[in-house]
């Protein structure tokens, strides 16, 4: 499922950056002319609906109506386009080589040590953020970004949900949906209240060593690549590599704006897991492969000298991770450029590296990590 995270992700990304309505925060530096650029009155009720543009740095777009105007129109209909278009790739390449069926549910709230219901939360968080600031670099108000920025993830997320529950390979996930609201509610919430994010969702990602167990069936030595072929779907796919983050804004939550104390230093709360090569267990397969459901994968370690030997991950590897570590923010370092302030934001989804304590439960174990990533 991961495949449409990441490709959206790209894209997204890139429309924000290359969003229409960034142009207008610039103008030429050597000239002190200035001109006004007339939006049309199919997207603005009101007739004074003018953009100046000058060579301040600081110029916003301005409009009289701050709701629909061009650039929001073209970004969320990009958007539509795009989204449309990978949907119905992914059904193509993923879908309609299995059975469908009658609408169904199915509960895999076990898989993974819960670590694909923090990535949907994780997703639907930073594709609103994406959605919301894409929005607002058009010029349309805090609102209506909010309002058709901030359900962009859950709407992706409840696609494929749906294209699931109609697969009979998997199924509508409960927890999965669950997550997807958690993750748009936070933004979304937050934004509404506060005006912007206090309390914001973190990823994090190093290799773990996992996706080199890749064989599926040790009979046929056929692999699935389930935790990534390439680093790409790695950085999505490599569950035993990815932390997720929820980072606090300490000044903003806790101190008075007067406060020396720095804005874009704040304390994160980090959850994670190791050493899952199988979605419930790293057992090997036993009987005719695929009979119990679920099962490890394994790790040909040498294919020259020993074709065909597979070693397979300890089942007592599987352990999740609490972390406690501090957050730099960058969204909060000052910035005078607009653009750039909006992609800062953004990539700001990203938990940089720091020293952080870490806590194992699985085996009452703490213990100090100098940079964690």
């Amino acid at each position: 499922m991961n495949y449409i995270v990441k490709r959206l992700a790209l894209i997204l990304l890139a429309i924000l950056v290359a969003n229409p309505a960034s142009s207008f925060n610039y103008s030429n530096t050597l000239s002190s002319s200035s001109f006004e650029f007339n939006i049309d009155p199919f997207f603005e009720n009101d007739a004074r609906n003018l953009i100046s543009l000058s060579d301040d740095s600081n110029t916003d777009i301005i409009s009289d109506s701050h709701g629909f105007n061009k650039s929001a129109a073209i970004v969320i209909g990009t958007e539509a386009v795009i989204i449309t278009g990978i949907m119905a790739s992914l059904y193509s390449s993923w879908y309609s080589g299995t059975e469908t069926g009658g609408f169904h549910f199915y509960n895999d709230n076990g898989e993974w040590l819960l670590m694909d219901k923090m990535g949907h939360a994780n997703s639907c968080y930073n594709f609103a953020n994406i959605g919301y600031e894409a929005l607002i670099m058009t010029g349309m108000d805090e609102r209506h970004s909010i309002l058709y920025g901030g359900p962009l993830g859950i709407t992706i997320m409840t696609m494929v949900e749906i294209f699931d529950g109609l697969s009979s390979n998997w199924g509508f996930s409960w927890g999965d949906m669950t997550a997807n609201v958690l993750g748009t509610g936070l933004f979304m919430g937050q934004q509404a209240l506060w005006h912007e994010q206090r309390i914001a969702l973190k990823y994090s990602y190093h290799y773990s060593g996992c996706p080199k167990y890749d064989v599926s069936n040790p009979v046929t030595m056929e692999r699935d690549y389930i935790m990534g072929k390439d680093w790409l779907d790695r950085i999505y796919e490599d569950y035993s590599g990815i932390t997720v983050w929820l980072a606090c804004d300490v000044k903003s939550l806790f101190m008075k704006d007067t406060s020396n104390y720095p804005s874009w230093l704040g304390w994160a709360f980090g959850y994670g897991a190791e050493g899952m090569t199988g979605e419930y267990n790293n057992y090997q397969p036993a009987g005719r492969v695929g009979d119990d459901g679920n099962w490890g994968r394994g790790w040909e370690y040498d294919p020259l000298n020993a074709p065909g030997q597979l070693k397979y991950m300890p089942n007592d590897a599987r352990q999740r991770r609490l972390f406690l570590a501090p957050d730099i923010d960058i969204s909060r370092i000052p910035c005078k450029n607009k653009t750039l302030k909006h992609v800062l934001r953004v990539l700001s989804a990203i938990k940089l590296p720091t020293p952080a304590l870490e806590y194992r439960p699985g085996n009452n174990r703490l213990c100090w990590n100098w940079f964690y990533f």
